[in-house]
């Protein structure tokens, strides 16, 4: 390999550390691209301009993340403002009367969901109908946040059994039907997230429900405040997202800003006024609005009344229905002054999601100087060019050595794939998976689709991500409020357990 290629893994190694420590990421990301990009090309111009241009790489490729973050942000603020969200999850508390059952219910419904779409689109309907409720009855928003990742960016999309996107790109390297894939990464799938929903129990939330006073006063993250005044309370500034902490590390990381509303939301104590007709109006039509939207999409997918929507397509409908329901609630609460409030919640969504998330474009940009499809832009070469693939290279120069062994061979498969999904998605790199599952599952005596279906679970519970702060995990950690670097330090160990179970079961049972 290239000095190029272990100036990358170096820094990948050490960008890893560093936020397993709670330092500052964003800095070392940086000075990491300038000296991959430096070692590569040879110029320091190109080192240069390759920091920015990886920033806006990142910064294009984590846009539709961003926008959807802030869209719903918008529409739950103006929701806010009128009582309406509190109308809209008391029909809901039937079925979250605690936060053991609320944990439960979450799990459920988030891996049902995303069994049927991308775990993407169908995060902002739970968190708009399901999470405040859960919140309500005592369950925290970092425990609701690691049951809809553990269950949406980990169980469903690591097997993709609907879709069979992942298990068809697989199928491409390996050279076995993706029928047999799919079904190994299904149930490899299933024991890893109860695995891992069992640990984060007993760890994160069986002796962490909050008080029911202090639950019912908490108001999360995501809401932004409604038509009155806004005083927002940060704590900890943004940056500390990425760093995890101080100079010292000491403190709790990521921004957490607290927007609490006064004005036609309150009464004359300071109370919560009792909503009105029209908040009623809008808490029934706008989860109305995601239900059809929910059900257009099923009955196309598995029925041929309605055309079937593209695959992709979710997460802008589910946004653009957003987007029109933060205009129609705007305008029900405020016929005069509809535009101006409209607005004010579109800008206050558009600066919660960048002063919270805005610090993973660096770290993103990082990563995507080792992969080919992005490496080539970053570096300035010419359209058409293919740039280094510095990881798959380096994965690549290691396979020769893995034990012809079944359950060593196993093993080098999961680690394989959760080096593959640093990227932040993990799923590009699964052709490549595919072709090592053959080669080694024939050298080894082993069964390439069980081979292929482990490495498929780890790209994809790595970078689908629970396990990166670069990938859709910061929709997760946005939607719910909380710091996206302490819900991927506390998803760390019942992933990793939940990985490391299941792949021994199928290493001896698939």
């Amino acid at each position: 390999m290239s000095p190029a290629h272990w100036i990358y893994l170096l820094g990948l190694a050490a960008l890893i550390a560093t936020v397993v420590a709670r330092k500052n990421v964003v800095g070392l990301a940086v000075c990491g691209t300038f000296v991959t990009a430096l070692v590569y090309s040879g110029s320091v111009t190109t080192g240069i301009a390759a920091v920015f241009n990886a920033g806006i790489v990142a910064a294009r490729e984590l846009l539709p993340i961003f926008l959807i973050i802030a869209i719903v942000t918008a529409m739950l603020g103006a929701m806010r403002g009128l009582g309406a969200d509190l109308m809209m999850v008391r029909p809901l508390q039937r079925f979250v009367r605690n936060g053991h059952l609320a944990y439960l219910v979450l799990a459920v419904v988030t891996y049902l969901l995303s069994m049927s779409f991308w775990p993407t689109p169908v995060l902002p309907l739970i968190a708009a109908i399901l999470l405040p409720a859960a919140v309500r009855v005592g369950l925290p928003p970092l425990a609701a946040a690691i049951a809809i990742a553990i269950t949406g960016q980990g169980m469903a999309l690591s097997s993709d059994y609907i879709m069979g996107v992942a298990s068809g790109l697989s199928a491409q390297g390996a050279h076995v039907p993706a029928g047999a894939i799919a079904d190994r990464a299904l149930i490899i799938s299933l024991i890893a997230g109860v695995v891992a929903l069992a640990v984060s129990y007993l760890r994160d939330v069986r002796t962490k429900l909050l008080d029911p006073v202090v639950a019912a006063a908490a108001t999360l993250d995501l809401a932004a405040a409604g038509d009155g005044d806004v005083r927002a309370e940060t704590h900890g500034e943004a940056r500390r997202a990425a760093s995890g902490g101080g100079d010292g590390g000491s403190d709790a990381a990521g921004a957490t800003a607290t927007l609490t509303a006064t004005g036609p939301a309150d009464g004359p104590n300071g109370e919560p006024a009792k909503p009105g007709a029209r908040a009623r109006i809008v808490a029934v039509a706008v989860p109305l609005a995601f239900a059809v939207l929910l059900a257009v999409m099923l009955l196309g997918r598995f029925t041929s009344l309605v055309p079937d929507i593209d695959d992709g397509q979710g997460a802008p409908l589910v946004g653009g229905t957003a987007a029109l329901a933060l205009v129609a609630v705007a305008v029900v609460a405020d016929r005069r002054n509809w535009l101006q409030s409209c607005a004010d919640h579109f800008t206050d969504g558009i600066g919660f999601a960048f002063r919270t998330m805005g610090v993973v474009i660096p770290i993103a940009g990082f990563v995507y100087v080792g992969l080919s499809d992005y490496s080539g832009e970053i570096l300035g070469m010419p359209d058409g060019a293919k740039g280094p693939a510095l990881l798959l290279d380096a994965i690549g120069h290691v396979q020769d050595h893995i034990p012809h062994v079944p359950v060593f061979a196993s093993f080098a498969m999961l680690l394989v794939g959760m080096v593959i999904g640093l990227d932040g998605n993990g799923w590009p790199g699964l052709p490549f998976t595919g072709s090592l599952a053959g080669e080694l599952g024939h050298a080894a005596g082993a069964d390439p689709a069980t081979l292929a279906a482990i490495a498929q679970n780890g790209a994809s519970w790595t970078g689908g991500g629970t396990l990166v702060i670069w990938s859709s995990l910061i929709v997760v950690a946005g939607l719910t409020g909380v710091p996206v670097i302490d819900l991927a330090r506390r998803l760390f160990v019942p992933v990793v357990t939940g990985l490391v179970v299941a792949t021994a079961v199928a290493a001896v049972a698939l």
